[in-house]
């Protein structure tokens, strides 16, 4: 009876002390500190945004004007997109095959560009630096054309099409480096349905800014395991009642962009708390809760989030160039919780509320 008793007892405490570990949060919080930053804050806004290449064939880029107005009004100073930099892309280059599959889908090539500018892509990143930092009030076309060459080197080509867009018509032409292929790929890049060019540089241009910040990370480590059973994995995982409501909604959305400010309520819908709680059920909540031996659920999941943090981590080291940024970052539309859930923590940025913007 005694070692009965010694044994639950065991037992008992080591299961307290288990949901003690479990339950345990730390006690310092940067979100609820009261404390305020020297001089303005930084804000962000981030824009929530479906990704316009899987928009129905009857989309056109002037029914982006009621989001584009809307976004001016808030008067950004700096914008960020959904793009890999230059410079990290160059990393993955140089990790060959394991980063191949990445590099070919998310990174731009400089190599035109870099031949005709003779600069490597980090000599182009520092060149593009100084030559900002020098900046006149009032550069020339020259210089304009000069800097989104060196900004296609640099493998930054939406903040190339900025400083393209920029240019008044005559100018816009092969000279100063730029040759006729660069004006070519210049040229189609501002028609592509992507909403890097069609919001970030155009809305960049059209505030006077002189590039875009990109801050996506698609730099991951090769996981051993399989791409057929972790496929199906997740598609199973995905199966559920909130995708299924997820899509019939968004399928609603889309059914009416035609229609006036059709696409700015698409904008709304993507950008209000519950598309953030329907997402997550849908997605990351139930791979989670994925039962296969090899955790492919959870394999997913350490991926989004990690790469959130390297997101985050991005437009946090863009604020500290200068303090008292307003940043409008841009970005698919289930990035923007674990964006907004991110920057929260921290002290020295405010978030803005897009639904009251996009109004």
């Amino acid at each position: 009876m005694i070692r009965a008793t010694v044994i639950f007892l065991l037992v008992a405490s080591a299961l307290f002390h288990n949901a003690q570990a479990q339950q345990y949060h730390p006690s310092f919080r940067p979100d609820a500190m009261s404390d305020r930053p020297f001089g303005p804050p930084n804000e962000v806004l981030v824009l929530g945004t479906p990704h316009l290449s899987g928009l129905p064939n009857s989309f056109r880029p002037d029914m982006l004007e009621p989001v584009l107005t809307r976004l001016g009004t808030w008067h950004p100073s700096a914008i960020a997109t959904e793009n890999s930099s230059g410079l990290l892309c160059d990393a993955m280059r140089h990790q060959g095959e394991s980063q191949a599959s990445s590099v070919d889908h998310y990174c731009s090539d400089p190599t035109l560009a870099g031949k005709a500018a003779g600069l490597t892509v980090v000599a182009a990143n520092a060149e593009a630096d100084r030559t900002l930092a020098a900046w006149p009030a009032t550069p020339t076309p020259a210089q304009r054309r000069r800097l989104a060459l060196i900004f296609l080197a640099a493998g930054e080509p939406t903040s190339a099409l900025v400083q393209w867009l920029r240019l008044p018509d005559a100018e816009q032409r092969a000279d100063d480096g730029l040759t006729d292929e660069l004006v070519t790929k210049l040229k189609v890049q501002a028609t592509r349905k992507n909403e890097s060019n069609l919001i970030g540089a155009k809305l960049a241009a059209r505030l006077g800014l002189e590039r875009v910040w990109s801050v996506d990370s698609q730099y991951f480590w090769d996981m051993p395991i399989s791409e057929k059973a972790y496929a199906a994995a997740l598609g199973k995982a995905w199966d559920n009642s909130a995708t299924k409501a997820r899509g019939i909604e968004e399928t609603a959305l889309y059914a009416q962009i035609g229609q006036p400010n059709g696409l700015l309520a698409v904008y709304r819908a993507f950008n209000a708390p519950s598309y953030a709680i329907q997402a997550y059920r849908s997605d990351w909540g139930a791979a989670l809760k994925e039962p296969s031996p090899q955790g492919y659920g959870r394999h997913y999941v350490g991926y989004w989030e990690t790469r959130n943090l390297r997101m985050v981590a991005n437009i946090r080291e863009v604020l500290t160039r200068e303090p008292g940024t307003r940043m409008l970052a841009i970005v698919g539309a289930s990035h923007k919780a674990y964006y907004e859930a991110y920057l929260d923590q921290m002290r020295d940025v405010n978030l803005i509320n897009a639904e009251a913007v996009l109004r």
